[in-house]
């Protein structure tokens, strides 16, 4: 009985029905509260709100407080990790501009409201101007919901982000540095150098440490553990710095980026356990801090929160406004805009807590002159704190509301696109698997090449010999298929297990093409073994003669996340194939997951139409002209540790065939055998029978030799299924 008493006795002191508490609150909350259309964001806030100790008093602050930083990190990470990096360099111009939009303006009109409407001094109106010009991504995870991360209004409110926080949390630290002393030059040279150097150990040395690591470590749990640890000793360095943690935690997810695929199983495990665990902890703590009688007991705390409150809501929707404007775009994107940048959390508790800590003396007080304004000798006094509180509540509501508003209207304007295109050409990608030690890695490939609109997932096979079944060849065929399911899984993408009885491994494979109508398949190759001399051969009197898919033959020395470039040597001709846009989106899938660089090698004449592809898809690109095949080994000393080669090769007799073709083999076994690469056969004219749906659909470029004409339809086709 005692123990129950005290299990239950209010605020809660057992560890495990604490934890058992607020997990049903995450569980509960959005659901009640989605039924009245309250976002689920919202509803996390009012449920701390409600067991926080201005509330029923049930959780103590202290006992959330560590996930809650943890969630407040993890948005930003997040941010900072799924960001587009090419559009995020493409808009960088735009990011500056918001950036600059976003940070003056609040700063202009909450240096007015603070100065001349509450009549603070000057120093305090400065740190209370910076509250406004801060914000926080806590939105992010209702666009994430919605699928609309990719939209260049978030990629630039995300840079503008950036700009703004670290700008406002730097106005903190010079304030700060000056009611303790004077900021001399010395202030400014120490905090500049060392926010370079943080900078560049964060950026240049983080990648360098995570691809080693990754090289190195393939168990799921142990890249995890090591992704967090990077977050907050990168979030660690920064506080040392004299930068908030937050710009620490985002400058992390930039510099892993790269090492991490949009579509791979350990992206997919970072946003599960933030937004299932950690995001809504952080949410709950932000609730935790409200206190709800401030709104009937204290009318001067009101006077101030109604006056933040507009000034924020106000100065952060003209900074929308105006970017909407100046870029000419649409309302939701302004909505987007407003909605992320408008919510006041992270930063604003940040500069609240710092300005309402610091106690000043009275030489200080007298110095500054708040001997008649600041009686509790604080920065920021309490009537500031209490209203900052409620700003958060009331500026997180707003931006819920209308961030969810924009991205909905956004997500249906491309799903009505997306269903009003007719769309022949139905993906459908099939990798045979005969080895348990490069399952995982073909699967992370077809992960990495699968486009959007791809609705049935990949097929995955496993071809037993009629001749020599037995009960330990089921067994293992079923392993091996079972470890592509997992990986896939993780990944969140469908699986279809084929387990297939046949003659012979070829016709298992060409059969199972015929039956699915397979548009893509893969072919792995042992990453310690070459390629025998008549691998080629074997390869285009078996499955190329009986299948036309685009096929891609995988060696994955090391793990595709890991490279930095891409070597893709083209034939000339090589856009007169009727496959050659279908496995261009292979490369630029390849490129916009990963982050990676192409570097293209081919003659003038077919790079021009892939240079038409990167000025309307633009993804970091190098063009180099190649014309001799037969000078192919001259390529080997463009080649470095970390990339990975790309050759495209044809069946004979059509129009991109090289008769050099055939030396690829004994090339890669002796100058390559440490190097990535990836054989890739298009579909081309005359191969297998036209009745196939995605012949049918490509066979409409045969006749097409003008850059304007073969530009639109590949323009067509990457805007349905680029990633």
């Amino acid at each position: 009985m005692d123990f129950l008493n005290q299990s239950f006795t209010l605020p809660l002191e057992n560890p495990v029905l604490i934890f058992a508490v607020i997990l049903a609150i995450i569980l509960f909350a959005p659901i009640l509260l989605n039924r009245i259309k309250i976002p689920h964001l919202i509803g996390l806030i009012i449920a701390g709100t409600m067991i926080g100790q201005n509330g029923f008093n049930l959780i103590e602050q202290s006992n959330v407080t560590l996930f809650g930083k943890v969630g407040l990190l993890y948005i930003m990470f997040l941010a900072g990790l799924e960001i587009d990096m090419q559009e995020f360099k493409k808009n960088s111009l735009k990011s500056a501009v918001f950036g600059f939009y976003t940070f003056t303006i609040p700063m202009g009109l909450g240096f007015l409201g603070g100065y001349y409407v509450l009549e603070f001094p000057l120093l305090t109106s400065i740190l209370l101007a910076s509250i406004f010009a801060s914000h926080t991504l806590i939105v992010y995870p209702i666009l994430s919901k919605f699928g609309v991360t990719k939209n260049r209004a978030v990629n630039i409110t995300i840079g503008g982000t950036v700009i703004t926080d670290t700008l406002a949390l730097l106005v903190l630290a010079v304030i700060v540095k000056m009611t303790h002393g004077t900021v001399d030059n010395m202030f400014w040279i120490i905090l500049s150098a060392s926010i370079i150097v943080y900078g560049c150990v964060v950026i240049f040395i983080f990648p360098i440490i995570g691809r080693w690591f990754f090289k190195r470590n393939d168990d799921n749990i142990s890249q995890y553990i090591f992704v967090l640890t990077l977050v907050f000793l990168g979030a660690f360095l920064a506080e040392v710095t004299g930068i908030e943690s937050i710009i620490g935690a985002f400058l992390v997810g930039l510099a892993l980026n790269r090492l991490i695929p949009h579509t791979s199983p350990l992206m997919n495990r970072i946003e599960f356990v933030g937004n299932a665990l950690f995001i809504p902890f952080f949410l709950i703590s932000v609730g935790m801090l409200v206190d709800y009688r401030l709104f009937y007991k204290d009318w001067e705390t009101l006077k101030v929160a109604a006056i933040m409150i507009i000034i924020a809501t106000s100065a952060k929707f003209i900074a929308a406004w105006l970017t909407q404007k100046t870029f000419r775009f649409s309302r939701d994107e302004r909505r987007l805009i407003f909605g992320l940048s408008n919510a006041q959390a992270a930063a604003t508790l940040a500069v609240v807590l710092v300005g309402y800590n610091i106690e000043l003396s009275q030489e200080t007080i007298n110095m500054l002159g708040f001997e008649n304004l600041l009686k509790a000798g604080r920065l920021l006094d309490e009537n500031v704190f209490n209203g900052s509180i409620l700003m958060i509540l009331v500026t997180c509501t707003i931006a819920s509301f209308v961030a969810q508003k924009g991205a909905q209207n956004i997500a249906l304007l491309n799903t009505s696109k997306d269903e009003t295109e007719k769309d022949e050409h139905q993906e459908k990608i099939l990798v045979p698997v005969n080895s348990a030690e490069t399952a995982e890695e073909m699967m992370n490939l077809a992960l990495t090449i699968k486009s959007k609109s791809n609705r049935y997932g990949i097929f995955a096979l496993t071809v037993v010999d009629t001749n020599e079944q037995d009960s330990i060849m089921d067994k293992n065929a079923k392993k091996i298929l079972s470890k592509a399911t997992n990986t896939a899984s993780a990944a969140d993408v469908i699986l279809n297990e084929l387990l297939r009885y046949d003659l012979n491994v070829v016709n298992g494979i060409t059969n199972v093409v015929k039956e699915h109508k397979i548009t893509d398949l893969i072919l792995g190759l042992q990453k310690n073994k070459g390629i025998s001399s008549n691998f080629l051969g074997n390869l285009t009197e078996g499955i190329l003669t009986k299948s036309n898919t685009t096929t891609l033959i995988y060696k994955p020395y090391q793990p595709i996340s890991t490279i930095k470039r891409h070597l893709i040597i083209v034939p000339d001709r090589a856009e007169k194939e009727i496959g050659f846009p279908f496995w261009l989106l292979k490369v630029w899938n390849i490129a916009k997951n990963t982050g990676a660089k192409l570097v293209f090698y081919s003659s003038e004449q077919t790079l021009k139409f892939i240079k038409e592809v990167n000025k309307k898809h633009p993804v970091e690109c190098v063009f180099n002209v190649f014309e001799e095949w037969d000078d192919f080994l001259i390529l080997s000393r463009d080649v470095k540790p970390d990339d990975n080669l790309i050759l495209i090769l044809s069946r004979k007799e059509r129009p991109s065939y090289d008769v050099n073709m055939t030396k690829i083999p004994s090339y890669l076994n002796k100058y390559f055998k440490d190097t990535n690469f990836i054989l890739i056969y298009p579909m081309q004219a005359g191969v297998t029978d036209e009745s196939h749906t995605a012949f049918k659909n490509a066979s409409v470029l045969e006749p097409l030799e003008k850059l304007d004409d073969l530009g639109k339809i590949i323009s067509n086709l990457f805007k349905r299924k680029l990633k």
